[in-house]
C-alpha cells in the first residue's frame, strides 16, 4: 500500500478535481499555476499531488533511515521530470509517458544486468527466500523483462488511443490488476519448481 500511495492519490485527486474543476483550478492558482482552465485542472492537480506524494514517500524513508530502493529513486526522478514538464507546459502527454518509461527502465535494467553483467537481479532480490535451479531463475528474470516491456507498450497504447479519464483508470485498475494477475500466475509456476520437503513422521 505504501508503494502504491502516489498512484492511489493521483487517481483520487483526478476524480475529485473532475467533480469540482473550478476548485481544482483555484488550488493550482494558489500554488502558483495561474490561468489553468477547468479542462486541464484535474490532470494538473493530480500530477502535482503525485509529485508531492512521491517526494514525501522518499523523505519519509530517509527520515526513518530506511533504505530507499533504486527503483524508487528512478520513479522519483521520472515523476519530478515528467510531472514537472506536464505542469510547466500544461501538456498531459508527459505524465502519461511516465509509466511507460518506468516499466521500460525496469525491463532494460533486468535484461541488461542478466545479459551484459551476467547478474540475475531477480535471484539477487529473491534468492534468500527461494531456492531455484539457475535455469528457472533465468526464465523468471526473462518473464519479468517481458511483463514490464508489455506493460510499457500497453500504457502507451491506452494513452494514445483512449481519452484521459480512461487512461487514469487504467493506470490504477489496469496496472495494479495486471500486476497481481502476473504475480499470481508466477506463484503457481514457481510452486512446481520449489524443492519438495520430505514428509514428516
Amino acid at each position: 500500500l505504501f508503494d502504491l500511495l502516489p498512484v492511489i492519490l493521483f487517481f483520487a485527486a483526478y476524480r475529485w478535481a473532475g467533480n469540482d474543476a473550478a476548485m481544482a483550478a483555484q488550488l493550482l492558482a494558489d500554488i502558483g499555476l495561474s490561468g489553468i482552465g477547468e479542462r486541464m485542472a484535474p490532470i494538473l492537480l493530480a500530477t502535482s499531488v503525485a509529485i508531492v506524494a512521491t517526494v514525501a514517500q522518499v523523505g519519509w524513508l530517509l527520515a526513518l533511515r530506511r533504505r530507499v530502493d533504486t527503483m524508487l529513486w528512478v520513479s522519483l526522478a521520472l515523476i519530478v521530470v515528467m510531472g514537472g514538464l506536464t505542469l510547466w507546459l500544461q501538456d498531459p502527454a508527459f505524465i502519461m509517458w511516465k509509466p511507460t518509461l518506468l516499466y521500460w527502465t525496469f525491463a532494460i535494467t533486468l535484461a541488461g544486468s542478466a545479459w551484459l553483467l551476467r547478474r540475475n537481479l531477480m535471484q539477487t532480490l529473491m534468492g534468500e527466500q527461494l531456492q531455484l535451479p539457475p535455469a528457472v531463475w533465468a526464465r523468471l528474470n526473462l518473464a519479468w523483462v517481458g511483463f514490464f516491456a508489455v506493460m510499457g507498450a500497453l500504457n502507451l497504447y491506452v494513452a494514445q488511443h483512449f481519452d484521459e479519464a480512461t487512461w487514469v483508470s487504467f493506470k490504477l485498475y489496469g496496472g495494479i490488476g495486471l500486476m497481481l494477475l502476473f504475480v499470481a500466475a508466477q506463484g503457481v509456476w514457481l510452486s512446481r519448481h520449489l524443492p519438495q520437503e520430505p514428509d514428516g513422521g
